[in-house]
């Protein structure tokens, strides 16, 4: 009879742990999608944040050659950085465009 009792409590266990093992199953998958929706939802806000930082970079660029103090100064950095890398682009093509010296020579006197 003890053997019985044994079994039968044993079964009982087992059979709780086939239910709670399922329970878990499901809670996994739903936890799971969760994830990969707050992934896809992070990855879109991120390439938005990248995109507003862009227009704000080009905004302030726009209002820094329109006039105003400290931001024209930010500006005119930029765009001699950019004439840089124009340069170092060109440079590794092969040499200077016809024309683009004197371009050049006339922005860097300003």
């Amino acid at each position: 009879m003890a053997d019985k009792s044994v079994i039968v409590n044993l079964e009982t266990h087992l059979r709780q742990l086939i239910s709670d093992h399922r329970r878990l199953v499901g809670i996994c998958a739903e936890l799971t999608q969760q994830r990969d929706g707050l992934q896809a939802e992070n990855r879109s806000l991120q390439e938005r944040i990248k995109q507003q930082e862009a227009e704000l970079s080009r905004m302030q660029l726009a209002e820094g050659l329109a006039g105003g103090g400290q931001n024209r100064e930010k500006a005119r950095a930029r765009v001699n950085r950019l004439m840089r890398e124009v340069d170092k682009c060109i440079a590794l093509l092969g040499g200077p465009v016809q024309g683009l010296e004197t371009v050049q020579e006339e922005s860097k006197n300003e």
